[in-house]
């Protein structure tokens, strides 16, 4: 009984992850604190190059 427990339990597990892989997690990629603070940098730096373009014309 535990040899034949043993080898449904890896197939179990096998089609568990080939399960796994195939729906993919809606979760948004995590984006470190950092990344986050460069990002929101350069955003800004971005709108304050488009409002004194339109100043300037």
């Amino acid at each position: 009984m535990n040899r034949r427990k043993k080898i449904v339990t890896k197939f179990n597990q096998k089609d568990k992850r080939a399960n796994a892989k195939l729906h993919k997690s809606n979760k948004p990629a995590y984006v470190s604190k950092a990344e986050r603070e460069r990002l929101a940098l350069l955003a800004e730096n971005k709108q304050s190059d488009t409002s004194t373009d339109e100043i300037t014309q």
